[in-house]
């Protein structure tokens, strides 16, 4: 279900199991429905005789949306005004603002919440049918003031809900530069809103502009509910990042989709790797908000296999979605499956490697490695977070080594350990830098689309 920065391009392979879950036709033809499911192991084969534990890879990639049958948007702007907002700052996030406004139709719904220490709604939920009108109210906001970030969300969802029972996508873009000092200002705070807001088929976007924002509290926000999370180091680039947010809001060709996926006997799930989900004994469950045309969003589950007897096949899992078509509102339920073969010959074994699985798992467990580092810089352990660092460089290095064809991106972000390694020893790992992973884990752990 996401996009991703290092999206997957399945190939063809001698020993490809994995099923492509599409629409039955008569005739034996198939038509492709606004989402594709495909169950893969890391390896397709696997030695003969021998218990082994490997990452299944499960994901869900959205179907092109024509942009003259997208799905109308309820969506809700909400700027920061507060007084660190003045100047350049204001000016850039008004500028984005009356953007995004021109791209929408007169069959979407739009308001715009804006807040200091005090919450106001300058546009109430309407449908895009007087723009100079709108314009005009976004034109004339000023910064002043603290920052109320929870109590600006709350109003923007009030404001959303509105028109939630009919059938639009739900969407909350929320801009500020500041620490929440007013009201709830907990990283977990905002995360209990982002699960009740996702329960709601709402999805919340953050972008953070500076270097004084939390980050941990935007993030949470954003991941909780499904949606994007962004890192403007330069308001000049807030046009552009609206610009990309709104692409991709309207560009939604899936929503409310639950995906269980059932594990055959002679395969045990043991962890799902760096998503939020649930395992219940043979059984996987993770919900997502949406899910945009052409994006590919996927979990990682590191599985347990018991031996298998030579030339024999496996069934390993069933993945069950069901979902809403975006485009008609019809709900739909698709199924893919994957299995593996076992063979006692190593070159078969080897050959038979998804490199494109396992650079996702590598950056995964990169990300996870990342965010325990930063949390020993956060606690002033900036050496024990430096031996991570290295030891994570070291890692990527030998990774793109053993398999060339995913070395850029493994020496890409052994160059990145490298840097942190050094600030983090030398005590110079400042918020730029924290910021800067931060955002970097994020889009990889949602599959973000830069």
């Amino acid at each position: 279900m996401n996009r991703c920065r290092w999206s997957i391009r399945p190939q063809g392979r001698r020993f490809g199991v994995a099923a492509l879950a599409v629409v039955a036709l008569a005739g034996g033809q198939a038509q492709a429905s606004a989402v594709t499911c495909r169950v893969e192991p890391m390896r397709s084969v696997l030695t003969a005789d021998s218990s082994e534990t490997m990452m299944v890879k499960v994901s869900l990639k959205g179907g092109s949306v024509p942009a003259a049958s997208r799905a109308p948007i309820n969506l809700c702007l909400v700027l920061d005004r507060s007084g660190s907002m003045q100047g350049d700052r204001i000016a850039r996030a008004k500028e984005a603002a009356i953007a995004a406004v021109e791209r929408l139709t007169p069959e979407d719904i739009v308001s715009v919440v804006i807040f200091d220490q005090q919450i106001e709604t300058i546009v109430p939920a309407q449908f895009v049918r007087n723009k100079p009108s709108i314009v005009s109210a976004i034109r004339a906001v000023q910064s002043r003031g603290s920052t109320a970030i929870f109590g600006a969300m709350a109003q923007a969802a009030a404001e959303i809900r509105k028109n939630t029972s009919r059938e639009y996508l739900n969407r909350i873009i929320l801009l500020s530069d500041g620490q929440a000092n007013v009201g709830p200002a907990q990283p977990g705070d905002f995360g209990r809103l982002g699960v009740s807001l996702m329960k709601e088929g709402i999805s919340v976007s953050t972008v953070g502009v500076g270097l004084d924002f939390n980050e941990d509290l935007m993030t949470s926000l954003s991941g909780k509910s499904d949606g994007n999370s962004y890192f403007v180091e330069n308001s000049d680039d807030l046009p552009r990042i609206f610009s990309s947010e709104l692409g991709s809001a309207l560009n939604v060709a899936a929503r409310g989709l639950s995906l269980r996926i059932e594990f055959a006997a002679g395969t045990t799930p043991l962890e799902i790797v760096g998503r939020e989900g649930t395992i219940n004994g043979a059984t996987v469950t993770l919900d997502f908000n949406q899910l945009y045309g052409g994006q590919e969003k996927y979990v990682l589950i590191r599985t347990a296999f018991s031996p298998g007897k030579d030339e024999t096949t496996r069934h390993v899992a069933t993945a069950d979605v069901k979902y809403v078509d975006a485009a008609s509102s019809r709900s739909e339920r698709l199924t893919a499956t994957g299995s593996v073969r076992f063979s006692k010959s190593q070159e078969i074994v080897r050959s038979s490697m998804n490199t494109d699985i396992l650079r996702d798992a590598e950056l995964t467990e990169d990300a996870i490695a990342t965010e325990k580092a930063i949390r020993l810089v956060d606690e002033g352990k900036g050496k024990e977070a430096a031996k991570i660092f290295e030891a994570q460089r070291r890692r990527l290095e030998d990774v793109a080594k053993m398999h060339p064809s995913i070395a850029p991106a493994a020496k890409s972000r052994a160059d990145a350990q490298y840097m942190n390694f050094d600030r983090a020893a030398s005590g110079s790992f400042d918020s730029r830098a924290r910021k800067t992973e931060v955002q970097d884990m994020y889009m990889r752990a949602n599959q973000q689309v830069p």
